[in-house]
């Protein structure tokens, strides 16, 4: 028995998309769903409370930072992420192996999710860890049995096999949880997404044997396997059929993908999962990106661009992302975002938020922060509604139409 349960409300005439209804033992996710990253158990500059009146229905945790800061013990004894950081709603971890690719093949590089030029550097998704790119001498090296890696907080040396990460996530206690992965970059060749797919798929094998042997932890939390292969459509399909064969409760597209190799790639992976379980786009967060998500069958997107672009003094609005550093908005004295209020934005003109940005202080990053996060929940609410009343077709290309215009 899987600790949670999915189903599916409505699909979309034409498409793999689908809304539905996920159901996990802190609480009940209407999908599809945006689920805001709290790498360190904390959205960075947001309160929980805060958190949840923008809409966020589940918040994302991550395996790598907690290990090292502050250790999966002091989680586990504090009740789990729930108590934790004081989040009453659903959680996820995810493995660790995003956070060991930027110690390793991508150290000293700054790489995106998509292939450099697809996106703008501001609104693509970093795969290569911020925090990371700051440290100097740090290490990952990766074999067929796990990663050996130095923290990049004091240089100390770690291993991470399927085993132990899962262990990791089992004491941090999360509603759902993945598979330790291997995860690219868009540049590799053919030949290096093939083995380090084939390496995901038996680190798959040993991270749900090694969760299905805890009786205890099975009952509280769900286990998604991963499916990799880069921008290869083979490879997609090849790993999507091999991950579905294996019995995990959930399904995550992991990896990365040229942009206009995206669709494919993600189509082709789609079509071989099981129309029963969830489906997690994994570090999807540009709004175009999130529509293309939903229309191919994803259920879940999770990505830190909302808060990273908000720390920088740059805000998403239906016309496009608007960079309040800009000289432009000094005397800005009109509404935020006059299309899109957000609880706890409400009042504060653009020159106001230019001004904080512009002289470094916080309150402006918490400002944008909270208002992208609320954009993108509501984006995805919107087009859950739009799946229900069979209107989804129209509200992705409004949407697209006057924001990419």
């Amino acid at each position: 028995m899987s600790a949670i349960k999915f189903e599916i409300d409505k699909r979309i005439v034409g498409t793999a998309g689908r809304a539905g209804t996920l159901t996990t033992p802190h609480g009940v996710i209407k999908t599809p769903a945006f689920v805001p990253v709290g790498t360190k158990a904390d959205v960075k500059g947001i309160m929980p409370g805060q958190l949840a009146s923008v809409g966020a229905q589940v918040a994302l945790a991550n395996t790598y930072h907690l290990y090292l800061q502050p250790g999966e013990s002091v989680v586990r004894d504090a009740g789990g992420l729930t108590e934790f950081m004081n989040w009453h709603k659903p959680t996820m971890t995810d493995s660790g192996g995003f956070q060991v690719f930027s110690l390793g093949v991508a150290f000293g590089k700054t790489i995106s999710k998509f292939v450099k030029g697809d996106a703008p550097q501001e609104e693509a998704v970093s795969i290569y860890d911020e925090d990371v790119a700051k440290q100097a001498g740090q290490l990952a090296v990766v074999d067929d049995e796990g990663v050996t890696f130095t923290s990049h907080l004091d240089g100390s040396l770690h291993r991470f096999t399927p085993e132990r990460s899962v262990e990791i996530q089992h004491a941090l206690g999360a509603d759902m949880f993945f598979a330790f992965d291997e995860c690219t970059s868009p540049t590799e060749p053919y030949e290096y997404q093939q083995e380090a797919m084939r390496r995901t798929h038996k680190w798959a094998e040993r991270s749900l044997k090694t969760h299905r042997q805890n009786l205890d932890a099975n009952k509280k939390q769900a286990i998604f396997g991963i499916v990799q292969g880069g921008r290869y459509e083979d490879l997609r399909k090849e790993s999507a059929c091999e991950i579905a064969s294996m019995g995990f409760d959930g399904i995550g597209i992991g990896g990365s993908f040229s942009k206009e190799d995206m669709r494919g790639a993600l189509q082709a992976a789609v079509g071989e999962l099981p129309e029963e379980l969830p489906r997690h786009f994994l570090g999807i967060g540009e709004p175009g990106d999130i529509l293309e998500g939903i229309a191919s069958g994803m259920d879940l997107f999770d990505c830190v661009a909302p808060t990273r672009i908000g720390r920088h003094g740059s805000i998403y609005t239906k016309r496009g992302i608007l960079h309040l550093r800009n000289g432009e908005f000094r005397n800005d004295f009109n509404p935020l975002d006059p299309e899109t209020i957000i609880p706890g934005t409400e009042g504060f003109t653009r020159a106001y938020i230019s001004h904080l940005v512009r002289s470094k202080e916080m309150l402006g990053s918490v400002i944008c922060s909270l208002h992208n996060l609320g954009f993108i929940l509501k984006l995805v609410d919107g087009a859950r509604a739009a799946i229900l009343d069979g209107t989804f077709a129209q509200y992705r290309a409004d949407f697209v139409r006057d924001y990419y215009s």
